[in-house]
């Protein structure tokens, strides 16, 4: 809402503005997400590209929590932050 100097009087926003709404598609933000987390976890990957135990998966996993989550919730961020046809 907005108020005018001169009159004093309320106008309200434009109906057509949703709340929570992205106002236009960003589809780099889940691309620089990922890119990020493959950076993080890149040691990791090629230590078990060499040699998988499954201890060394369950240390990977635990000592980068946020990288592991943001790979797994990769297909919602593509879905949020791209045009819906």
């Amino acid at each position: 809402m907005t108020v005018s100097r001169s009159s004093g009087s309320v106008a309200s926003a434009p109906a057509t503005q949703v709340r929570g709404a992205l106002p236009a598609a960003k589809p780099w933000i889940p691309l620089l997400l990922l890119l990020l987390s493959l950076l993080d976890l890149r040691v990791e990957i090629l230590l078990l590209i060499d040699h998988f135990t499954f201890t060394s998966l369950v240390q990977a996993i635990t000592s980068h929590p946020l990288a592991v989550v943001i790979l797994v919730l990769q297909r919602s961020l593509w879905r949020r932050y791209t045009l819906r046809r």
